[in-house]
């Protein structure tokens, strides 16, 4: 029989349906967890009531959200628990469990140590897309010795509910943080593409503004104005960098983001990065590696030899990996010491079927071009 046709209260069935409704409302999902406790409470007459949310391994409970505890009550309950007991006989086998007369401690049965004295108790699990996300528990039936099927039936329902509501609230925080990422790149590319380039253009205006003045205190003046335009473009691309940092918090971005930030004392400079194609699902195991090796060598490099003010990287992703390299420094030879970085670079390059360039950028520095094909088998790679 479904549990709804269990339940022959008609109030309880108006406030279940209300609870239901009121959850599927809430798109914050500790609101939806703490909401589930509350109502289930309510409407069983629980005196206590905890959501325990499963670790990813599913045998043991991440969270416990607890409802009906006194302040110094819990104060008084240590960590939570552990999944033992019947916590962990739902662990184990989730399906529905009444208990009713129970002579033990709390602690016995699995709650955290100094949980109060219980009378009965009822557990049911919560599945989100036919997976058990944690299980809801009840205890101490306020006006009865133990708890009804009819309550059974109750808390079941509101679980399957709590089930949707808590997907529902899942996928509007994957939403929410899509759309922050969204924001964020976008201002980024803003401010890199037209801020920073507008500014630089009136720096450049007034440096030959600045050789058409005869006075040398408003000359002065515009030389302190150029200065202080510099200073805001590097503050502008500092924050640009971090901006971008918070963006991608996984694979071959992110990896290349933290060699940046890593590298940056060395070049002396913060770098600006951009990436082209389906860099995280491309470039990755041993491919990603090798060229997080080459684009460090690359960076110590400017920073030892080039002396550059400026330095973009780009990343690119299609039928081969392409990394580029330029600054605006003094250009960097293959003798001395650069040349056994630029060597390994080159090397590394060939042996994985592809090839290194060196240019000359238009600002008067080094172009350094690295490409390798994406097709190279990941064993021929891992063995290099």
């Amino acid at each position: 029989m479904p549990p709804l046709e269990k339940i022959d209260d008609p109030v309880k069935l108006r406030r279940l349906v209300e609870a239901m409704l009121l959850m599927e409302g809430t798109l914050s999902l500790p609101a939806v967890l703490r909401h589930v406790v509350t109502e289930a409470c309510s409407l069983v007459d629980a005196r206590y009531g905890a959501l325990g949310v499963l670790s990813e391994n599913g045998t043991t409970l991440d969270q416990f959200i607890t409802v009906g505890l006194e302040p110094e009550e819990e104060f008084a309950i240590g960590p939570r628990p552990t999944g033992r007991g019947v916590l962990g006989a739902l662990i184990i086998e989730a399906k529905p469990l009444r208990l009713a007369d129970l002579s033990k401690s709390p602690d016995s049965y699995g709650f955290p140590p100094g949980h109060p004295a219980m009378m009965s108790f009822l557990g049911v699990p919560v599945r989100v897309r036919g997976e058990v996300y944690g299980n809801l528990y009840l205890t101490d039936k306020n006006d009865a010795p133990g708890f009804s099927e009819e309550d059974e039936a109750t808390a079941v329902t509101l679980a399957m509910a709590a089930g949707i509501a808590i997907e529902n609230a899942r996928l509007h925080g994957v939403a929410r943080d899509h759309t922050l990422t969204e924001d964020r790149d976008r201002i980024a590319r803003d401010l890199h593409d037209t801020v920073i380039q507008r500014l630089f253009a009136v720096g450049l205006s007034l440096q030959g503004t600045a050789r058409l003045v005869d006075r040398p205190e408003v000359a002065s003046r515009i030389g302190d104005a150029i200065n202080k335009l510099d200073e805001t473009i590097r503050h502008l691309r500092t924050a640009i960098f971090n901006l971008e940092m918070t963006i991608n918090q996984d694979g071959f971005r992110r990896m290349v983001f933290d060699l940046l930030h890593e590298m940056t004392p060395v070049i002396g400079v913060v770098p600006h990065v951009t990436f082209t194609g389906l860099v995280d699902s491309a470039v990755t195991g041993s491919i990603a590696d090798h060229a997080l090796a080459t684009l460090r060598e690359a960076l110590t490099n400017v920073g030892r030899h080039a002396a550059a003010t400026h330095v973009a990287v780009t990343v690119a992703a299609g039928e081969d990996l392409r990394l580029v390299v330029v600054d605006d420094g003094t250009g960097m030879g293959e003798s001395g010491p650069a040349g056994r970085g630029l060597k390994n670079m080159r090397t590394r390059a060939e042996r994985l079927g592809g090839s290194l360039e060196l240019g000359t950028s238009r600002e008067g520095g080094t172009r350094l071009i690295w490409r390798i094909p994406l097709h190279y088998g990941e064993d021929e790679a891992r063995t290099l």
